[in-house]
């Protein structure tokens, strides 16, 4: 056998001894990873989600929220957590942030989590699995999502409207927005869904009710609308909101599509979404079926969760969700 002919071979073996090593070093995303590392993890983070639902019912917006905020932008590594540094922007900090909180009570599960397992289990994992049980919280259907995610070192806040559509953008925005990140239009109408509960802040809805009311808007909703927003520039710091749901905002379910059917949608998307002819059939195939909804909605939060993580040796593990560990 000629020495270029066993060169080949001794480049195959080392090859395929370092694809190996590679995919030992890097088992990526799994069900149930920390089933040795932190077996308890995924029953204290349910737990904690529970025990802070009892007390703060908004939670479990905040965690529905989060996923999309942080899963949406370039990958699923809890960037969204960090806070801002003299030269960094936090995300959280940024205009299409606007409203989310409860970021402390993210701590408050990374800390009895910690307690269990010190140093093992991501905030990554943690912002993912308080979503999911934050779903199931508001009667949403429960789903099965992998674990293994590390954390990012970095804020994003200089992509974040690269990536993260806005309420008030087109539908064909969000469509391609989303589609960057393999979920197809059905997916994207059900992640919309999600509409279905929490509020919006007035901030977003003035420009349809003044100077004059937008006319695609229902006129028996109107008034509650004007009601809750009655200042053409309201003030950020007062909050002021609309429930999205006013029949059942606490629960996830499918009335959000008959609303917005109904020309009650608040958000430009939203009406939008009904009426767009690549949206509209999935909406009302939605509005007749909350098993469809959930199917849906649970494949498309699937897809979102697995969107680019950082896994194996990348990223790091954070001792605090709002703050990188320093590097050494």
């Amino acid at each position: 056998m000629g020495a270029k002919v066993l060169f080949f071979f001794a480049f195959l073996s080392i090859s395929a001894v370092s694809a190996f090593a590679e995919n030992e070093k890097d088992p990526g995303l799994a069900m149930d990873f920390y089933k040795d590392t932190c077996p308890q993890a995924e029953d204290i983070i349910r737990e904690q989600v529970k025990l802070l639902y009892k007390r703060h019912k908004n939670t479990a917006f905040s965690w529905l929220r989060n996923i999309f905020h942080d899963c949406a932008v370039q990958s699923c590594d809890s960037s969204l957590l960090l806070d801002s540094t003299r030269r960094i922007l936090s995300e959280k900090e940024t205009d299409r942030s606007f409203g989310l909180r409860n970021f402390r009570y993210i701590e408050t599960i990374k800390e009895a989590v910690e307690r269990e397992c010190p140093g093992v289990v991501s905030c990554a994992d943690i912002l993912v699995l308080s979503a999911r049980d934050g779903i199931v919280s508001l009667g949403g259907p429960y789903i099965p999502l992998k674990t293994g995610r590390r954390d990012g070192r970095r804020s994003r806040a200089d992509v974040v409207e690269e990536y993260l559509p806005d309420h008030n953008e087109t539908i064909s925005v969000v469509l391609d927005r989303f589609a960057a990140m393999g979920i197809n239009t059905p997916g994207v109408v059900a992640l919309l869904g999600a509409h279905s509960v929490g509020r919006t802040h007035c901030v977003k809805l003035v420009h349809r009710l003044y100077p004059e009311v937008d006319p695609a808007l229902n006129p028996d909703h109107v008034p509650h609308m004007l009601h809750k927003c009655p200042d053409q520039i309201p003030d950020p710091k007062a909050v002021q909101y609309v429930r999205n749901d006013r029949g059942t905002p606490m629960v996830l379910d499918n009335n959000y599509y008959r609303n917005i059917l109904d020309n009650k949608g608040l958000l430009i998307v939203d009406h939008q979404l009904a009426y767009d002819k690549r949206t509209k059939p999935y909406v009302k195939k939605m509005a007749k079926s909350q098993d469809y909804f959930f199917k849906e909605f649970a494949r498309a939060i699937t897809i979102l969760s697995e969107n680019n993580p950082l896994t194996g040796s990348k990223g790091e593990i954070r001792k605090q969700c709002n703050v990188a560990n320093k590097l050494h």
